[in-house]
């Protein structure tokens, strides 16, 4: 492992490490003082200091980004992401947030790689690894005992390696802000002051301002009192045809509670998106339809189609839907409580009883009534923008009742090559003569009417506890996988909720959820997490008295499903494990280590860093740094223990998980999800409004006569609505 000062560094090298993060004497040059005068304030007060950490470790779903792909060779990772666009539809992984992962995953590592070379007066980047730190393996063929090579850089090409490297930060956090917050704990600590270095030569360039907003260390769970929205406004008006700059700046909104500006700025963002970085979503679509030709008319087996990066399919109109449809639900639940009576207190009368005994309860007065009746108006209309916002960002994803065994085993087969460095890019001979297979967008399956031909769920067999398919099928039901599907799917079924969908038709939807959540897998790349929509939704049913009336409780309806094409066999356990240790095999080649150690290492770090991740976003234990140490140490040793207890649960850092014989191979998601035991806000306000709200009437909207003249973006940037996404159904063949 690198060593700087003598001292081990992990893979993560910033506040996230091996160790927990300290807190410097005094702020940095550049930063703001607020981290300063906070604990100037705890001294005062003799409470412990806050823990003091980068604004980034502050955003909302960052555990959801967490996985393989953050420790995979980078050679690997662009193989398996080829691969995963050239699979038949419904792709394992979204190619949108497939091909955005590669492209921030490389900007970082080169980003850490200037960054700790300016840091440390290497010219060479042979001399650095990307993690930070020196590759002395290098190192002693130059007959050097220690860091460095005998000379200093130039103050000018510090900073111009320090530049270089704050411009690939900025282009990485503007393809996917919160994936490269995660990737960036990965990089060495020289890489948090790199937009501050600049900032101090150049205070006005655009990339190192955008840059030092993320990297700014503030006080934990302190974002929205420490968070100015000037350097973004700045920005914004620097590039006005840049829509990230928006999206952040509505992130922020949202920790200030200022809600109806977080709309605005998504809804700008969503404007500028569409009409100055036209859409390619469509494009990984149209390449399945290019493969059946390919095959037809050469007779074999069809090559892959490596895009250039210019023609990959971005994630950022998905990213800001979501967002958008998040704001809408947020908004919708704050007004429940002022569509709703409050709690009545019963009156005592001279005889000792309250009114309420007597059967005389305190009438509500007229005016509330009123407000009471725009509120509730006002958490539909909310509703049903969420539900078209998540309705747009799910319909970019498909499914397949039909997909033939086959093409799961060949893309596992094909990862299986790749992370093992055998260069086959071609399908096997068994995807040769595969019938065809029907596709559906997702927003096809929460339609009014849903699409023919579905197998049935749930079945008995699940309800019953069991879950294996029949060993002769050769056809399963797929999904395209993204890390924040689960969260809107589960949003989706709350929206209904606040909307007054029927009950018959909210079980319908969540029949159709349950059976999406037990197909999602991230594998190679990235691994299912917690999910806080699946808990409030949990929270929702059990204390409605479960009022949809669902067949089985939310756990049995979500287990997940067995792999297709790897039933449990005697000579299964032989086959997997050779399948899933080809990440270790191939970090080995390049660390100079044993496969067994680099598996090891690389488990610890993964639970040591989820761990910390999970305690960042609990605010009662993340407070300050004493008490984030305790609650890491207790966690970590937690999950450790339970590991060596059962092996069920994946490992993150592997690409795929531990098995024992005889038993089938499991999917990436989370077999052992349960709600948290208290009540969310948000679980709560629902709750009471599924048990208290009468039925809201008057909020249907008129249909609009259709417009003869104008494009479509006009509409959109004048209102606040967004244009209905759909792919229609298709017929694939392999």
């Amino acid at each position: 492992m690198a060593k700087k000062g003598g001292k081990p560094m992990g893979v993560a090298g910033n506040a996230l490490t091996e160790s927990a993060p300290s807190i410097p004497p005094s702020p940095r040059s550049g930063k703001s003082s607020s981290s300063s005068s906070s604990r100037h304030a705890a001294d005062q007060l003799g409470e412990p200091p806050p823990l003091i950490i980068c604004r980034n470790k502050h955003w909302r779903y960052i555990s959801a980004f967490h996985g393989p792909w953050l420790q995979m060779p980078i050679e690997i990772l662009e193989t398996i992401a080829n691969i995963n666009y050239n699979t038949p539809r419904p792709r394992p992984i979204d190619p949108a947030v497939f091909f955005d992962l590669l492209k921030v995953r490389r900007l970082c590592d080169e980003a850490t790689n200037l960054a700790v070379r300016a840091a440390s007066d290497i010219a060479s980047p042979v001399l650095t690894n990307v993690h930070g730190g020196y590759d002395t393996r290098h190192m002693g063929g130059f007959g050097t005992n220690g860091p460095g090579h005998g000379g200093k850089l130039s103050r000018e090409r510090k900073f111009r390696m320090r530049e270089q490297a704050s411009q690939k930060l900025a282009r990485a956090y503007r393809l996917d802000e919160i994936a490269c917050s995660v990737a960036t704990m990965q990089g060495s600590s020289p890489l948090d002051d790199i937009g501050s270095h600049v900032l101090q030569r150049n205070a006005k360039d655009p990339d190192a301002r955008y840059v030092h907003f993320f990297h700014e260390k503030i006080p934990s769970r302190q974002l929205a009192g420490s968070t100015s929205l000037q350097p973004l406004t700045e920005i914004m008006a620097d590039r006005p045809t840049e829509p990230e700059a928006w999206r952040t700046r509505a992130a922020v909104r949202v920790f200030k509670e200022d809600y109806d500006g977080a709309v605005h700025d998504l809804t700008q963002a969503l404007a500028v998106c569409r009409f100055h970085q036209p859409s390619r979503l469509a494009d990984h679509h149209d390449a399945s339809k290019v493969l059946p030709d390919i095959q037809r008319s050469r007779g074999r087996r069809p090559q892959d189609i490596i895009l250039a990066e210019k023609d990959q399919p971005g994630s950022l109109e998905g990213q800001l839907l979501f967002q958008r449809a998040s704001i809408w639900l947020t908004m919708a639940t704050r007004h429940v409580e002022d569509g709703l009576p409050p709690k009545k207190k019963s009156k005592t009368t001279t005889n000792g009883q309250s009114e309420k005994e007597n059967g005389n309860p305190v009438p509500e007065k007229g005016p509330d009534d009123k407000r009471q009746m725009e509120s509730r108006k006002t958490v539909k209309i909310l509703a049903r923008r969420a539900l078209k916002d998540y309705v747009a960002f799910i319909s970019q994803f498909e499914y397949s009742p039909d997909l033939p065994v086959a093409h799961v085993k060949d893309f596992n087969d094909r990862v299986n090559m790749a992370v093992k460095g055998v260069r086959n890019r071609r399908h096997s001979e068994a995807t040769a003569d595969v019938a065809p297979h029907t596709v559906y967008s997702l927003g096809d399956l929460f339609a009014a009417t849903p699409p023919p031909g579905l197998p049935p769920y749930p079945s008995q067999d699940l309800i019953q506890g069991g879950s294996q398919p029949p060993p002769d099928d050769k056809s399963c039901e797929a999904t395209t996988f993204h890390p924040l599907l689960s969260d809107a799917l589960h949003s989706l079924l709350l929206a209904h909720v606040l909307a007054q969908t029927s009950p018959k038709e909210i079980q319908r939807h969540a029949y159709m959820v349950a059976r999406l959540a037990r197909l999602e897998d991230g594998y190679p790349a990235l691994q299912t997490s917690r999910c806080p929509s699946r808990s409030d939704w949990t929270q929702v049913l059990a204390h409605g008295n479960n009022w949809i009336g669902l067949s089985a409780n939310w756990e049995t309806l979500c287990l997940p499903a067995p792999v297709p094409g790897y039933e449990a066999s005697p000579d299964h356990h032989k086959s997997s494990s050779d399948h899933y240790a080809a990440a270790d095999a191939a970090a080995a080649l390049l660390h100079g280590q044993s496969s067994e150690a680099i598996s090891e290492d690389r488990r610890k770090q993964s639970v040591r860093r989820q761990v910390m991740l999970d305690t960042l976003g609990d605010f009662e234990q993340a407070i300050d740094e004493e008490t984030f140490r305790k609650a890491v140490g207790f966690r970590e040793e937690e999950v450790l223990d339970k590991e060596e207890v059962s092996d069920r649960k994946p490992d993150h850092g592997n690409i795929t998980p531990p098995l024992s014989p005889g038993t089938a191979m499991k999917r990436w998601a989370n077999d052992e999800f349960r709600a948290h035991p208290s009540l969310s806000a948000r679980a709560a306000a629902i709750t009471r409004w599924v048990l208290e709200a009468p039925v809201v009437t008057g909020t249907a909207k008129r249909k609009k006569k259709p417009r003869k003249e104008g494009p479509p973006i006009n509409d959109m940037i004048a209102g606040m609505d967004t244009l209905d996404v759909g792919t229609p159904t298709v017929e694939v063949s392999s």
